[in-house]
């Protein structure tokens, strides 16, 4: 019975298994293979070592995309899961107006990012909506090139994704507020424990799970961020807001250097697993300290 029980499992997941090995193990294994070559793209690879990854470590502008894409990640999973949480905290606190104002904010994550991207490109523009903004309400020392200075661009288009997603964030955050037990709340409100005092001793440990998701979700969509510097910048001014995607994207669709381009990629790779793996992790330790 047993023997036929795990026989009937097996075969439901072996096509599922091949599926997944077809399009994702074997390209995979493909793309790092690739990247010890000096492949061109065609059938012809020859074989090189590291020559690929000795090639990177000679090349600045890989070292400042690296560079760029982390910090870009770090402003990103800050500020989203920050603004997230706090419109999560006013939602919960308020039920007369959650319904509708949890689907306005979840609206801009309704639009696909080349849009998002396009409209932003305007507001972002020298005479565009943000610098009319500040005009109209007299405050125009705050106006300024937002894409054109290299001090701003970069934080200029996390902006855009901290605007489409901090919507998400404060789902999964409402929905764990929304979770949490009411009598552990009625018995703080009867000890006295309000405003800030009640978030840090009960809300914030009950937040602990959906801290972690909200992390982590945000820490790898933003390492692989690609549309919003393509489109608002392509990388500019003067390489500020280079990410490793947009070598990947020149090198192996442009640049005639497929291979190097694949290497940059596994790099990538690398990259995303060792930050969101070690994030998360050190947040499921804390949820299981709380």
């Amino acid at each position: 019975m047993i023997h036929r029980r795990r026989t009937a499992m097996a075969a439901f997941l072996l096509p599922a298994i091949a599926v997944y090995g077809v399009f994702m193990i074997y390209p995979l294994a493909r793309g790092v293979y690739l990247s010890f070559t000096d492949s061109l793209g065609g059938p012809r690879a020859d074989f090189v070592g590291l020559d690929q990854y000795s090639a990177m470590l000679d090349k600045p502008a890989v070292t400042a995309a690296l560079w760029h894409t982390v910090l870009y990640a770090a402003v990103v999973v800050i500020m989203q899961n920050a603004l997230g949480l706090l419109f999560a905290s006013m939602l919960f606190r308020r039920p007369r107006v959650r319904r509708a104002l949890s689907v306005v904010l979840l609206t801009p994550t309704l639009i696909s990012p080349m849009m998002a991207a396009f409209i932003w490109s305007y507001l972002f523009a020298p005479s565009g909506g943000i610098n009319a903004l500040l005009g109209v309400l007299g405050l125009d020392g705050l106006q300024h090139v937002w894409l054109g200075d290299p001090s701003t661009a970069l934080y200029a288009v996390a902006a855009v994704n901290i605007w489409m997603f901090a919507g998400y964030s404060c789902a999964i955050f409402l929905a764990s507020y929304l979770n949490m037990p009411t009598e552990l709340l009625d018995a703080a409100a009867v000890d006295g424990a309000t405003g800030w005092r009640r978030f840090r001793s009960v809300e914030w440990p009950l937040l602990a799970p959906a801290l972690t998701v909200n992390v982590t979700l945000s820490l790898i969509g933003s390492l692989k961020v690609f549309e919003f510097p393509l489109v608002l910048t392509n990388g500019g001014p003067a390489g500020s807001t280079d990410t490793l995607t947009l070598l990947v994207y020149r090198n192996v669709f442009g640049g005639g250097k497929f291979a190097f381009g694949v290497a940059v990629s596994v790099l990538l790779l690398v990259t995303v697993v060792v930050l969101s793996s070690a994030t998360s992790s050190l947040l499921r330790l804390r949820e299981r300290r709380i």
